[in-house]
């Protein structure tokens, strides 16, 4: 995969920032990298408070939804959540249900299954909740395209309160495109026009809790309750991918905050089953260690059971439950790194990488399609969409790339599909097998991607020799947590390095460890967690076989790369080493 390495250049006046922050100039550099040009946009990015949070009442209808939920609380009439399988639905649901719980509510949930019942609210579901009494349906992050089965809900006298952040659908009119709502009593989402908060994208989690925090104040319920929620919004944040700026990065710092005295049953088993501090817990955690396990329920095997650890009292019974969603994501994880194998091999061998990836699985479970999907587009740095099979056909998901409009491009083959829908960066499909091949010809035949936009761009913050990295400058990149989209791991650079000596660890032999040498003499001990086997490949194409053997046997040898990284500290027994985990890598001088 070709890469284009670009160092960032931006201006100001750096010595000033360092005085005014009390920094080093490497993060001061960071800090302006980020857009943060004002002394008050460094303060409030530095130092996230309560004050940072809109106040709910600003987002559309949040009031009025709460209005009504308070009328039905008061009434004793029966209120059924209806959610999604995923972090932020299962979230979203959690913090609805455990709220209205507390004003006294008649309440309960329902999850879809995402084999048995897709996403979303569904016909099956009104009529259940007609069968079972229920007077007041409440979505969360679902229900803005469910038009159908909203309008029979309300025919038939249940009332439904709409909370979601998906894109609103549009149609065309002879007066221009216009958004199609469906008839719900009351519509909550930042995306539907007239929208009045000034920060609309937020997950649907997050709309929930707003409208919770309106009906805590007509019910009394405290504001110390509502807070104590915060650690979910958190993790639902950054589970759903949402960019880190503004109100979703304090949200965020002020989840992981609250995380450590929270109290919980279910999300403290969680934490010590997967043996994690909830002292030191970052945003990785809550994405790629947390969420995972959640999300692995709604995956492999149910959502509700993600959500029953999410709302265990009992301590027992929460350490069961959180032990069952740890090994299915166990379970998830092996099956990924199966069929993503499966995938790269299968690519590396075709005689020209074409410029979307198409992947015909018919034996891997559907939910793990989008997920495979992300894996090959970073791997390759292409459009990526892995089919499986499903009991009506293939079913898919697909992840793009900067440039390449998935949803698009799904349109322009929308009559070789049997459903499909998404964004920009991310689409969901169903098909006719005997279509799967021509659906891949014709993606490839009306792609109109440059080598130059198949060409991933990477941006470096600063070049950064080894001779600059201190304790001060490591201890300080903490002040720009928590990492995620829209608020990215800085990235550094070093240049020239020569190899002294390389290991491989770990009982999956799965890390590499480089004592390198910079041009100035430096020496630093470099972790790798990426393909070892690709890198050694990288070696003996630059270099030879025999430079590779000497470099892991620490003879003298003529390996030399530079290198993108990210530096850290290694405790162990006291003793404190930095050390530079690495990212990226180019062969030969630059």
């Amino acid at each position: 995969m070709q890469q284009k390495w670009v160092v960032k250049n931006k201006k100001a006046d750096f010595d000033a920032i360092c005085k005014e922050q009390n920094i080093t100039e490497v993060t001061a550099r960071l800090l302006v990298n980020r857009g943060l040009l004002t002394k008050e946009e460094r303060d409030a990015f530095l130092h996230p408070s309560l004050l940072a949070l809109i106040k709910p009442e600003l987002l559309r209808n949040a009031d009025a939804a709460a209005d009504m939920l308070a009328e039905d609380i008061t009434a004793g009439r029966k209120i059924r959540i209806i959610g999604d399988y995923d972090v932020d639905g299962i979230v979203a649901v959690y913090l609805l249900y455990r709220t209205l719980c507390v004003a006294g509510a008649k309440v309960d949930y329902r999850i879809p299954d995402r084999i048995r019942d897709g996403y979303g609210m569904n016909a099956e579901m009104v009529e259940e909740s007609l069968r079972d009494g229920i007077q007041t349906i409440l979505t969360c992050d679902n229900g803005i395209a469910a038009t159908e089965p909203i309008r029979r809900a309300t025919e038939a006298g249940i009332r439904v309160v709409l909370t979601d952040h998906h894109e609103v659908p549009v149609e065309e009119t002879p007066d221009g495109v216009r958004q199609v709502l469906p008839p719900a009593d009351v519509i909550v989402n930042p995306k539907q026009d007239g929208e009045t908060t000034p920060f609309p994208n937020i997950c649907g989690a997050y709309v929930a809790y707003k409208v919770m925090c309106c009906l805590a104040k007509k019910m009394g319920i405290p504001d110390t309750f509502m807070q104590g929620l915060l650690p979910y919004v958190a993790m639902a944040t950054v589970c759903d991918v949402m960019e880190l700026r503004g109100e979703n990065r304090a949200v965020v710092a002020l989840g992981l905050e609250g995380m450590k005295n929270c109290k919980d049953n279910g999300i403290c088993a969680l934490i010590e089953e997967n043996q994690l501090n909830k002292e030191n817990l970052s945003g990785y955690h809550f994405g790629f260690v947390l969420g995972p396990c959640l999300n692995a329920s709604g995956r492999l095997d149910t959502a509700e059971k993600g959500l029953a650890l999410l709302l265990a009292e009992n301590p027992a019974v929460a350490a069961t439950l959180a032990k069952e969603v740890t090994q299915l994501n166990a379970v998830r994880k092996d099956m990924t790194m199966q069929y993503v194998r499966e995938c790269r091999e299968y690519f590396l061998t075709q005689e020209r990488l074409e410029p979307v990836l198409v992947a015909y699985l018919p034996e891997c479970h559907e939910s793990l399609a989008g997920i495979i999907a992300g894996r090959i587009r970073e791997q390759f740095y292409r459009p990526a969409i892995v089919l499986t099979d499903a009991e009506d056909g293939c079913k898919g998901s697909g992840r793009s790339i900067d440039g390449y409009h998935m949803y698009e491009a799904l349109c322009e083959c929308k009559d070789l599909l049997t459903k499909f829908g998404g964004h920009p960066k991310a689409a969901g499909l169903s098909l006719p097998r005997e279509n799967v091949e021509l659906f891949r010809k014709r993606l490839v035949e009306q792609c109109r991607l440059t080598e130059e936009e198949l060409t991933e761009k990477i941006s470096i913050d600063v070049v950064l020799p080894f001779g600059l990295v201190t304790e001060q400058v490591i201890d300080e990149l903490s002040l720009l947590e928590p990492f995620g989209t829209g608020n990215e791991k800085p990235l550094f650079a070093e240049r020239n390095l020569k190899v002294k000596k390389a290991m491989v660890l770990g009982k999956n032999a799965n890390v590499l460890k480089l004592f390198v040498e910079n041009e100035y003499g430096r020496q630093f001990e470099t972790m790798y967690f990426g393909d070892i086997a690709a890198f050694d490949e990288s070696v003996t194409v630059a270099f030879g076989k025999s430079e590779l053997d000497k470099m892991y046997q620490g003879r003298e040898n003529k390996v030399c790369f530079s290198m993108i990284y990210y530096p850290d500290k290694n405790e162990f027994r006291g003793n404190v080493t930095l050390q530079a985990v690495m990212r990226d890598y180019k062969m030969a001088v630059l």
